[in-house]
């Protein structure tokens, strides 16, 4: 049995809701996090209301329960000259969403640096942050910073002032382990960073490209230069007891579109389920004590 709480982003699995809850009940797993319902964005007016409700009961029909939702807000497609109100009108669609599917959490990210200082991305990034901040307050809901696109995202130290910063009960930290050996950042920097302000941990791993920089070279769980393992081993530790989120990137990179990515659907899915139980052993052989 697992030590945390287990979900999937398994849109990776199957563009449709229902093949997607079928790969969370081949895991057993009790929880899935959406992101794409055929390849549109569940946090926004892009999903009717009438095709939220028809995944929620399909959701509820197999017995699981959704863990959090991963927004589009701030991420790699939204420049931080960009419009914001596209971002508060996905956080206005998304916020009885999450209500009625009995979430708080809802993944964010902090926008791209585009052609602006990096002061005026700093600044700008809290600007939005705090505007959201009051609507995640009025909603009772948490927007989890990921280590991702942003100015938050960019460094340890980055992140670590972003957030004392902003010093908001609704504004806390997703950790994606894989993300720091993607960006060619120090996995166990940014976590000793991020750990005070961490509320959930998105499970992803991948090799550091040779000569530094970017890297989309994503593996299973453990075969990686993101350490998780190690990071893991002090959530267990340190009593962590939030979920864990696996978001493989292994067969299906769904920001990079079909073509980049141009598994089959069976690939896809056995890919996604192999990629479970391959975390599920890493768990297993965690130690069980500080």
């Amino acid at each position: 049995m697992s030590p945390f709480p287990l979900s999937g982003l398994a849109d990776e699995a199957a563009d449709d809701i229902v093949g997607q809850v079928a790969a969370q009940r081949t895991l057993g797993w009790p929880a899935i996090e959406l992101r794409l319902l055929e390849g549109r964005q569940v946090c926004s007016a892009a999903v009717s209301d009438d095709a939220f409700a028809r995944a929620l009961d399909t959701i509820g029909e197999a017995g699981l329960r959704v863990s959090s939702f991963g927004s589009a807000i701030g991420n790699w497609s939204r420049p931080i000259t960009g419009d914001f109100a596209t971002d508060l009108a996905d956080l206005r669609v998304l916020i009885p969403r999450l209500r009625r599917a009995g979430t708080r959490l809802v993944r964010t990210m902090g926008w791209m640096q585009a052609s602006v200082t990096d002061r005026e991305w700093r600044d700008e990034g809290l600007r939005r942050y705090r505007e959201m901040a009051k609507l995640a307050a009025d909603g009772d809901i948490v927007l989890l910073f990921e280590n991702c696109e942003g100015w938050a995202g960019a460094s340890p130290a980055n992140a670590r002032a972003f957030l004392e910063e902003l010093n908001h009960p609704h504004v806390r930290y997703l950790f994606d382990i894989g993300n720091t050996a993607s960006y060619g950042q120090d996995t166990l920097e940014f976590y000793r960073a991020v750990r005070p302000f961490l509320a959930y941990v998105h499970v992803k791993d991948c090799r550091r490209a040779p000569g530094g920089g970017k890297s989309d070279a994503f593996t299973y769980p453990g075969q990686g230069d993101a350490h998780v393992r190690e990071v893991l081993a002090d959530l267990l530790a340190s009593g962590y007891t939030a979920g864990l989120t696996i978001e493989p990137h292994v067969a299906k990179i769904v920001h990079l579109g079909p073509e980049a990515t141009p598994a089959s659907p069976e690939e896809r899915f056995r890919s996604y389920v192999r990629y479970g139980r391959e975390l599920e052993q890493l768990l297993a052989g965690l130690p069980k004590c500080a």
